[in-house]
Protein backbone atom coordinates (compact mmCIF):
# COMPACT_ATOMS: atom_id res chain seq x y z
CA UNK A 1 0.00 0.00 0.00
CA UNK A 2 1.33 3.58 -1.15
CA UNK A 3 0.64 6.79 -0.25
CA UNK A 4 1.09 9.71 -2.42
CA UNK A 5 4.46 8.71 -3.98
CA UNK A 6 7.82 10.15 -3.41
CA UNK A 7 8.94 13.13 -5.02
CA UNK A 8 9.86 11.29 -8.38
CA UNK A 9 14.33 11.78 -7.76
CA UNK A 10 14.20 13.08 -4.20
CA UNK A 11 14.57 9.96 -2.52
CA UNK A 12 16.02 8.13 -4.81
CA UNK A 13 18.59 10.75 -4.84
CA UNK A 14 18.77 11.16 -1.06
CA UNK A 15 19.38 6.98 -1.19
CA UNK A 16 21.76 6.79 -4.41
CA UNK A 17 25.52 6.14 -3.44
CA UNK A 18 27.52 8.75 -2.05
CA UNK A 19 24.69 10.08 -0.29
CA UNK A 20 24.63 10.05 3.45
CA UNK A 21 21.07 10.68 4.72
CA UNK A 22 19.59 10.40 8.38
CA UNK A 23 17.79 6.88 8.82
CA UNK A 24 16.12 5.86 12.23
CA UNK A 25 14.05 2.80 13.48
CA UNK A 26 10.54 2.99 14.94
CA UNK A 27 8.13 0.44 16.55
CA UNK A 28 4.25 1.44 17.28
CA UNK A 29 2.38 -0.97 19.89
CA UNK A 30 -1.06 -1.03 18.03
CA UNK A 31 -2.61 -1.55 21.83
CA UNK A 32 -0.87 1.06 23.56
CA UNK A 33 -0.36 3.42 20.82
CA UNK A 34 3.44 4.08 22.02
CA UNK A 35 6.40 4.62 19.47
CA UNK A 36 9.93 2.88 20.29
CA UNK A 37 12.13 5.49 18.21
CA UNK A 38 15.44 5.03 17.88
CA UNK A 39 17.96 8.28 18.63
CA UNK A 40 17.76 9.31 14.84
CA UNK A 41 13.99 9.66 14.86
CA UNK A 42 13.83 11.98 17.92
CA UNK A 43 16.58 14.65 16.00
CA UNK A 44 14.33 14.36 13.05
CA UNK A 45 11.57 15.48 15.00
CA UNK A 46 14.00 17.91 16.85
CA UNK A 47 14.12 16.29 20.54
CA UNK A 48 16.77 14.40 22.19
CA UNK A 49 17.07 11.03 22.44
CA UNK A 50 14.75 10.14 25.58
CA UNK A 51 13.29 13.97 26.01
CA UNK A 52 9.63 12.93 24.76
CA UNK A 53 7.68 9.76 25.12
CA UNK A 54 6.65 9.19 21.73
CA UNK A 55 2.46 8.93 21.09
CA UNK A 56 0.23 8.49 18.44
CA UNK A 57 -1.21 11.60 19.30
CA UNK A 58 2.91 13.51 19.21
CA UNK A 59 3.67 11.77 16.15
CA UNK A 60 0.41 13.40 14.30
CA UNK A 61 0.26 16.45 15.84
CA UNK A 62 3.89 16.66 14.58
CA UNK A 63 2.85 16.06 10.79
CA UNK A 64 2.31 19.66 8.87
CA UNK A 65 -1.27 20.41 8.70
CA UNK A 66 -1.95 19.68 5.23
CA UNK A 67 -0.48 16.29 5.36
CA UNK A 68 -1.70 14.90 8.97
CA UNK A 69 -5.44 13.42 8.13
CA UNK A 70 -3.46 11.83 5.13
CA UNK A 71 -0.60 10.04 7.71
CA UNK A 72 -3.37 9.27 9.80
CA UNK A 73 -5.50 7.45 7.61
CA UNK A 74 -2.28 5.48 6.06
CA UNK A 75 -1.47 4.20 9.65
CA UNK A 76 -5.10 3.13 10.24
CA UNK A 77 -4.97 1.32 6.87
CA UNK A 78 -2.00 -0.44 7.67
CA UNK A 79 -2.93 -0.94 11.46
CA UNK A 80 -6.10 -2.99 9.64
CA UNK A 81 -4.78 -4.65 7.05
CA UNK A 82 -1.23 -5.71 7.99
CA UNK A 83 -0.25 -4.57 4.42
CA UNK A 84 3.39 -2.86 4.06
CA UNK A 85 3.14 0.84 3.54
CA UNK A 86 4.71 3.82 2.41
CA UNK A 87 4.60 7.65 2.85
CA UNK A 88 6.46 10.91 2.23
CA UNK A 89 5.08 13.86 3.97
CA UNK A 90 6.20 16.56 5.77
CA UNK A 91 6.62 17.11 9.78
CA UNK A 92 7.09 20.53 11.84
CA UNK A 93 9.81 19.36 14.43
CA UNK A 94 10.18 20.99 17.82
CA UNK A 95 11.75 23.88 16.76
CA UNK A 96 9.36 25.08 13.98
CA UNK A 97 11.32 23.64 11.43
CA UNK A 98 9.88 21.46 8.01
CA UNK A 99 11.14 18.47 7.29
CA UNK A 100 10.21 15.91 4.75
CA UNK A 101 10.34 12.29 5.98
CA UNK A 102 9.67 9.36 4.01
CA UNK A 103 7.97 6.84 6.04
CA UNK A 104 8.13 2.47 5.40
CA UNK A 105 6.66 -0.13 7.35
CA UNK A 106 4.94 -3.69 7.54
CA UNK A 107 2.93 -5.25 10.67
CA UNK A 108 3.82 -7.85 12.95
CA UNK A 109 1.34 -10.33 13.72
CA UNK A 110 1.08 -12.64 17.42
CA UNK A 111 0.66 -16.46 17.39
CA UNK A 112 -3.05 -16.12 16.56
CA UNK A 113 -2.56 -13.83 13.59
CA UNK A 114 -3.72 -10.33 15.52
CA UNK A 115 -2.01 -7.55 14.02
CA UNK A 116 0.14 -6.34 17.12
CA UNK A 117 2.74 -3.61 15.99
CA UNK A 118 4.10 -1.47 12.83
CA UNK A 119 7.50 -1.25 12.36
CA UNK A 120 9.83 0.52 9.64
CA UNK A 121 11.77 3.57 9.23
CA UNK A 122 11.88 6.93 8.64
CA UNK A 123 14.08 8.41 6.36
CA UNK A 124 14.95 12.29 6.05
CA UNK A 125 15.07 13.38 3.02
CA UNK A 126 14.13 17.48 3.20
CA UNK A 127 17.99 17.93 1.53
CA UNK A 128 17.14 16.06 -1.30
CA UNK A 129 13.87 17.14 -1.66
CA UNK A 130 15.15 21.02 -1.28
CA UNK A 131 17.56 19.84 -3.61
CA UNK A 132 14.85 18.42 -6.30
CA UNK A 133 12.65 21.74 -5.75
CA UNK A 134 15.81 24.07 -6.47
CA UNK A 135 16.53 21.63 -9.87
CA UNK A 136 12.92 22.02 -10.99
CA UNK A 137 12.90 25.95 -10.14
CA UNK A 138 16.07 26.50 -11.65
CA UNK A 139 14.86 23.99 -14.80
CA UNK A 140 11.76 26.17 -15.09
CA UNK A 141 13.67 30.04 -15.25
CA UNK A 142 15.98 28.45 -17.79
CA UNK A 143 12.29 27.34 -20.07
CA UNK A 144 11.01 30.66 -19.33
CA UNK A 145 14.04 32.49 -20.21
CA UNK A 146 14.75 30.28 -23.09
CA UNK A 147 10.56 30.94 -23.96
CA UNK A 148 11.07 34.46 -23.45
CA UNK A 149 14.48 34.69 -25.66
CA UNK A 150 12.07 33.06 -28.92
CA UNK A 151 9.15 35.18 -28.07
CA UNK A 152 11.52 38.26 -28.85
CA UNK A 153 13.39 37.15 -31.76
CA UNK A 154 9.90 36.07 -33.52
CA UNK A 155 8.57 39.33 -32.55
CA UNK A 156 11.92 40.94 -34.66
CA UNK A 157 10.75 38.89 -37.41
CA UNK A 158 7.12 39.82 -37.65
CA UNK A 159 8.56 43.94 -36.87
CA UNK A 160 10.72 43.49 -39.98
CA UNK A 161 8.38 41.96 -42.20
CA UNK A 162 5.77 43.92 -41.43
CA UNK A 163 7.27 47.63 -41.00
CA UNK A 164 5.51 47.39 -37.83
CA UNK A 165 6.53 48.42 -34.04
CA UNK A 166 7.22 46.05 -30.96
CA UNK A 167 3.53 46.03 -29.45
CA UNK A 168 1.71 45.45 -32.52
CA UNK A 169 4.28 42.47 -33.83
CA UNK A 170 3.34 40.90 -30.09
CA UNK A 171 -0.21 41.66 -31.17
CA UNK A 172 0.39 39.97 -34.66
CA UNK A 173 2.00 36.73 -32.67
CA UNK A 174 -0.59 36.60 -30.04
CA UNK A 175 -3.91 36.84 -32.65
CA UNK A 176 -2.32 33.86 -34.42
CA UNK A 177 -1.36 32.23 -31.64
CA UNK A 178 -5.42 32.17 -30.51
CA UNK A 179 -6.48 31.24 -34.14
CA UNK A 180 -4.40 28.17 -33.77
CA UNK A 181 -5.09 27.59 -30.24
CA UNK A 182 -1.28 26.71 -29.70
CA UNK A 183 0.72 29.03 -26.77
CA UNK A 184 2.29 32.15 -27.59
CA UNK A 185 5.65 30.07 -26.71
CA UNK A 186 5.18 27.45 -29.11
CA UNK A 187 4.18 29.64 -32.15
CA UNK A 188 7.42 31.81 -31.75
CA UNK A 189 9.57 28.81 -31.28
CA UNK A 190 8.09 27.37 -34.42
CA UNK A 191 8.04 30.81 -36.27
CA UNK A 192 11.97 30.56 -35.51
CA UNK A 193 12.84 27.62 -36.28
CA UNK A 194 11.51 28.08 -39.34
CA UNK A 195 13.13 31.39 -39.77
CA UNK A 196 16.35 29.68 -38.73
CA UNK A 197 16.66 27.07 -41.50
CA UNK A 198 19.39 26.70 -43.68
CA UNK A 199 17.30 26.43 -46.95
CA UNK A 200 15.77 29.97 -45.96
CA UNK A 201 18.26 32.14 -47.98
CA UNK A 202 16.42 35.61 -47.80
CA UNK A 203 14.40 36.96 -45.13
CA UNK A 204 10.95 36.07 -45.45
CA UNK A 205 8.08 38.38 -47.23
CA UNK A 206 5.17 39.40 -45.73
CA UNK A 207 3.43 36.97 -47.44
CA UNK A 208 5.32 33.99 -46.64
CA UNK A 209 5.03 34.77 -43.04
CA UNK A 210 1.61 35.74 -43.01
CA UNK A 211 0.98 31.47 -44.49
CA UNK A 212 3.30 30.62 -41.84
CA UNK A 213 1.16 32.06 -39.22
CA UNK A 214 -2.43 30.98 -40.80
CA UNK A 215 -0.99 27.18 -40.30
CA UNK A 216 -0.65 25.39 -37.75
CA UNK A 217 2.08 24.52 -35.82
CA UNK A 218 3.56 20.94 -36.84
CA UNK A 219 1.18 20.42 -39.47
CA UNK A 220 1.39 21.93 -42.37
CA UNK A 221 4.81 22.11 -44.38
CA UNK A 222 6.28 25.62 -43.85
CA UNK A 223 8.55 25.12 -46.18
Amino acid sequence: MNDTQPSPDAVEAALAPGHRVPVGRYRLDLATGRWAWSDEVFAMHGFSPGEVVPTTELVLAHKHPDDRHRVDHVLRIAAATGLPFSSVHRIIDAQGRTRTLAVTGQAKRDASGAITELTGYFIDVTAASREQAQREASASIRASAESRASIEQAKGVLMVSFGVADDEAFARLREASNQLNVPVRALAAGLVEWFADPEMTQFPTPEQVEAFLAAQVGGEDRG
